[in-house]
Order: C-alpha cells, then structure tokens, then sequence
C-alpha cells in the first residue's frame, strides 16, 4: 500500500483563515451596533443579536469541519482512492481503526490458541459496528471532492467480512449443533482451514486498516499492528539512556 498525505491548510493559511472570520464577525457586529443605535428598538437590537449569535455557532462549525484539511491517496487492490480529510472524516477513521486494530481481524490467532467461535463473534462484531452508521445515516454526506471513508468501509464489509462470516459461521454452527457434548474445538474437521483462511482474511485487511490510520491521521499506524519488538533488557544491564550518556549507576 502506498499513502500520500498533503497537508491543504497550513498554519500560515489557518492563521489568515481565522484573521478573516475575526474580520468578518467584527464587520457585522459594527454594523449592527450601528443599526441599534441609529434606531434605539429595542425589538431590533434581540432580533439582530440572535442573528449574529446564530452566525456565530454556524461559521465556528463550518471552520471547525473544514479546516486543517489532509490529502491522503491510498492504494489499495484493485482501486487507487484519494480521501480529502477533515475532522469529522478523521474522527470516523480513528474509531474505524482502533475498532479493527484491537479485535482478531488484525490481531494474531496462533495455531492451537485462541476461540474460533470468540473470532467468528468479533468479526461479526465488527461487521455491525461497521454497518451500523451507514444504515441508521449517521454517517456524513460523502464530501464534494474525493472519497468518503465510508466507501473504503463498505469495500471492507462487501468483499472481505461478509464472505468470510457467509462461509464459515454456517460450518462451525453446523458442527457444534451435531457435536454439542464436544468441547474441544481442535477436534473440528475444519479447524486448520478455518485458521489458514482467517490469515488469509488478516492479510487482505491490513491494508484497509492501515489505510484508516494514515486518514485519521495517526504516526506510523503499521505499528500498531505488529507484534512488539520490545523485549527485558538483561539483568545489570545498562539502560538505554545511560548507554547514550556513559552514565555509570554502580
């Protein structure tokens, strides 16, 4: 996967941005002290000022969601999508991200470890979570220009969760109701092809969710989803720190 992220509105520009609405508000409120003054109603002066309170809330919000705009071209397969991101966009894909980065479509299920059943029940967890915004139309209009986060979601839903959970949650339900006494899922007939093609799904997803964290903006999402390369230092050794300065704590 390649990503390209182009910042639109520098500080200098979301500076002057600002300065303008600064300006403007204090244009209308010039005008309308005028007004208040040169007429003396009473009426006139709470009409106008609900006005001005109005324009107010409706530009911080347009400031608010249009600002700090973030360009971000993902290449994924089959499909390149260009995403221009604004707040609520890159607030969208950090709940996406951090929903798919903590649960088994991105996490490691070792041979012989985990719940095959538990896996089938948070992919289909996450297949909801997923869902659930574009159905109740909780999720925003698709922007004028570029992509919507939620076409990279449905992509996710279309081609790679719903096949997965079509195919193997008839099979395991269907073994579990003729082996209810069995307790042991390791004596599935279809246990090692279920975990082959649950890789196989992990590494189709990955690209998706990394996606997702280059639009929401997070540093080196990649990072997230590998297994941590930390490990104990040797008793009496140095750290890191000390290593780098000399320091000696005997």
């Amino acid at each position: 996967m390649i990503t390209r992220r182009k910042r639109l509105w520098g500080p200098g520009a979301q500076t002057s941005a600002r300065a303008a609405l600064a300006g403007l508000i204090g244009a209308v409120g010039g005008i309308v002290a005028y007004s208040v003054s040169r007429t003396g109603g009473q009426t006139l002066s709470i009409v106008v000022g609900g006005l001005v309170g109005i324009a107010l809330v409706l530009g911080t919000e347009f400031y608010r969601r249009s600002a700090q705009l973030t360009e971000v071209q993902l290449t994924l397969p089959g499909s390149v999508m260009v995403f221009t991101a604004n707040t609520d966009m890159r607030q969208a894909a950090l709940r996406m991200f951090f929903q798919a980065s903590t649960r088994v479509a991105t996490r490691p299920l070792d041979d012989g470890s985990g719940n095959l059943r538990e896996a089938l029940t948070s992919l289909k967890t996450l297949f909801d979570l997923y869902r659930e915004p574009l159905e109740s139309g909780a999720a925003p209009p698709p922007p004028a220009k570029g992509d919507s986060v939620h076409e990279l979601v449905l992509d996710i839903l279309n081609f790679e969760l719903a096949p997965f959970l079509a195919k193997w949650h008839p099979r395991l339900s269907a073994w579990e109701a003729a082996h209810q006494d069995e307790a042991d899922e390791a004596a599935w007939p279809e246990n090692a092809d279920f975990r082959e093609d649950l890789k196989d799904l992990q590494r189709r997803l990955r690209p998706y969710v990394i996606g997702l964290g280059n639009i929401a903006g997070v540093r080196n999402p990649e990072r997230h989803l590998r297994r941590s390369e930390w490990r104990p230092a040797p008793e009496g050794a140095p750290l890191p720190h000390q290593q780098e300065t000399g320091l000696d704590t005997r």
